[in-house]
């Protein structure tokens, strides 16, 4: 009898029979690993738990526990999704249906429904479940094999045109199959905690130019009680939603006349501007200068940068007086020209240039989402043009100015991430080791832990991508720092060295929030719309007991002014306990009773919008504690 040698994780072999299983290999370990499998990672390679193993290999099984096992089951919930609504819907015509955070989603061709549908839906899968229907893979032979199991499917036929050359393999449970590459969860038993959550609409492959799909979303956990705990938490996330709470408060709007483009309502602008004043006073503080630059540009610009080539699909394009013009989608480009204007000597640099210009990127609608996916926003956006002996003392600059701002003021965690040269890119793959390398090697130095995100680097240069933790544990991508040695080459930019030659600079591009609409919306969720004192819109609102109270208000309102503190004057003829719930409800940090007591002996009786009771206070002695703690940024 023939044998294989497995080799486990953890370094030791075993011999089995040749054909013998992953879930083979796994009841050698014990009955509960065998119970759990859902499948294996055969030599890095996922596979279903059943596949023969020839040859010998190293085996890691994988259950629900696992990352790479929890992924196999929730794409295996899209085939229990997609079987549901084919029995409901039978001439819905299945797409694509991929794994994404926390669940699985599907698109369908030929299915007209609304999220009335989906109880239904979820009904159905539940019974597929029960009558846990082993999962099997077949191998086509060839092409034409395939496409005939799928007469009439455009986008299955397409697909099989695409992946033909690597192989083609179906997946069936039931009376259900569908194209895939697998691996699966051994029956549908196995997927028990799931629920439906909504139906978009989507364009195939993301293309406004091709079919418009029904979108099914889903999430699956390993566990009923994780699935609850998550649809707990998504209750928490309603009650924070941006979109809700920036409308309550009077911090923002959005109007069908500019999809994806923000209307900042006074109360909102005030924070808008807080945050570019913090950022401005820090820039002071760092070396870096303001530039204003311009929206529109013609495309000769981008044909030099390599977006017109990389990034057109995602601009908006117009045309003045027959040329071709685009509003610009970053900044970068536009600094190239800043940094050209004049001449530079190794003595200049780094130059360092900001800016706050808006925005335009041609994103489409379904995308769109409140203030974390827009159209129109801008960046807090800074350029470093360096010598390349200057560049890991300017990232480590940067980075702890990321650093800074996350932990020391707004304290949220956060987690990094190396993104590495993607498939399309400009430059030689020699520039981009280096520009890879400095990331790594400063990343290193200051001991800050990374995940490397294989291909997903601008087309212009590698890039740390910093994802911020918000109160409900959810992850946004916001700051990022990316080094680019392309740019300056495409621009001819040049500096004069120590040695009397010419040499091109380094282009460090970074963004402290990032996106500053984005960074907006993560910060009302992340707070619950409970904005620190000096951020809030509204920091002080003095309640006058009775109109014979308004004169002293006045007055006092005038001290909090003075003292730069934003304050108003709530004098309708309310109760107070009225006015008092709406300043908590309005999330006005301080509400300052005012009654004959308090009038006749100069102070205001503060509570804070958590309905504590400070007291009595000296109206001047208040309005200088509330400027030091403004100060501070506490």
């Amino acid at each position: 009898m023939h044998t294989v040698t497995i080799t486990f994780p953890d370094g030791t072999k075993k011999e089995f029979p040749e054909g013998s299983t992953p879930l083979d290999v796994a009841k050698s370990v014990s009955e509960g690993l065998a119970r759990n499998a859902l499948a294996a990672i055969v030599d890095g390679k996922p596979v279903d738990i059943d596949r023969k193993l020839m040859r010998d290999a190293t085996v890691r099984i994988l259950t629900a526990r696992d990352p790479e096992g929890l992924e196999v089951l929730r794409h295996s919930c899209a085939h229990l999704l997609a079987q549901a609504v084919k029995r409901l819907y039978p001439g819905a015509l299945q797409a694509i249906g991929p794994v994404i955070e926390h669940g699985f989603m599907f698109d369908f061709g030929d299915l007209d429904i609304g999220e009335d549908a989906l109880p239904a839906i979820e009904d159905e899968m539940r019974k597929i479940a029960k009558e846990r229907y082993p999962t099997a893979r077949h191998d086509y032979a060839s092409a034409a094999d395939a496409k005939a199991d799928f007469p009439g499917n455009p986008y299955k036929l397409e697909l099989i045109e695409e992946h033909a050359a690597q192989g083609l393999a179906r997946y069936g449970q039931g009376e259900y199959f569908d194209l895939c590459r697998g691996p699966h969860v051994p029956h549908t038993g196995f997927l028990e905690a799931f629920k439906l959550t909504k139906v978009t609409k989507a364009y195939w492959r993301g293309d406004a130019r091709n079919t418009q799909l029904t979108r099914i979303y889903g999430l699956c956990f390993a566990k009923k009680a994780e699935l609850e705990e998550y649809l707990q938490l998504l209750e928490q996330a309603q009650l924070r939603d941006h979109r809700r709470l920036g409308r309550e408060l009077g911090l923002l709007m959005f109007h069908e006349y500019s999809p994806g483009a923000p209307f900042f309502l006074p109360k909102g602008a005030i924070v808008y501007n807080e945050l570019l004043r913090f950022l401005r006073e820090e820039y002071a503080r760092r070396g870096y200068t303001e530039v204003i630059t311009p929206l529109l540009y013609d495309k000769a610009l981008w044909e030099t940068s390599g977006h017109w080539e990389h990034y057109r699909e995602n601009m908006f394009l117009t045309s003045v007086e027959g040329r071709e013009f685009s509003l610009k989608p970053m900044n970068c480009p536009s600094h190239c020209l800043v940094y050209a204007n004049e001449g530079h000597s190794y003595r200049d640099l780094p130059l360092r240039i900001a800016d706050f210009a808006p925005l335009h990127r041609n994103e489409l609608s379904g995308t769109l989402s409140g203030l974390t996916r827009v159209r129109k926003f801008s960046t807090d956006d800074g350029h470093i043009f360096c010598a390349p002996e200057q560049l890991q003392d300017e990232l480590r600059a940067v980075l702890e100015f990321v650093d800074y701002v996350y932990s020391d003021v707004f304290r949220m965690e956060y987690r990094v991430e190396l993104s590495t040269r993607p498939e399309k890119y400009l430059g030689e793959i020699a520039l981009w080791d280096r520009a890879e390398a400095a990331l790594a090697d400063v990343l290193k130095d200051l001991a800050i832990e990374y995940k490397v995100n294989p291909g997903d680097g601008a087309f212009y240069g590698p890039k740390i991508d910093i994802h911020l933790k918000d109160a409900l544990g959810r992850s946004f991508q916001c700051a990022t720092v990316q080094v680019d040695f392309q740019l300056p080459l495409r621009f001819g930019l040049t500096y004069e060295g120590a040695d009397g030659g010419k040499h091109a600079p380094v282009m460090i591009h970074r963004a402290i929030f990032g996106s500053v609409e984005r960074f907006f919306g993560v910060l009302i969720e992340h707070l619950a719309g409970r904005f620190p004192l000096w951020l809030s819109p509204e920091q002080a609102r003095i309640l006058p007991i009775a109109d014979r109270h308004n004169g002293y208000a006045q007055i006092v309102l005038g001290k909090l002014r003075a003292a730069g503190i934003r304050a108003t004057l709530d004098d309708r003829k309310l109760t107070t306990n009225k006015k008092v719930r709406e300043g908590e409800l309005d999330k006005v940090n301080y509400l300052l009773v005012i009654g004959d007591r308090e009038v006749e002996s100069r102070t205001v009786n503060v509570r804070t919008r958590d309905n504590a009771v400070l007291g009595e206070k000296d109206a001047d002695a208040f309005a200088q504690e509330l400027a030091e703690e403004i100060a501070q940024k506490r």
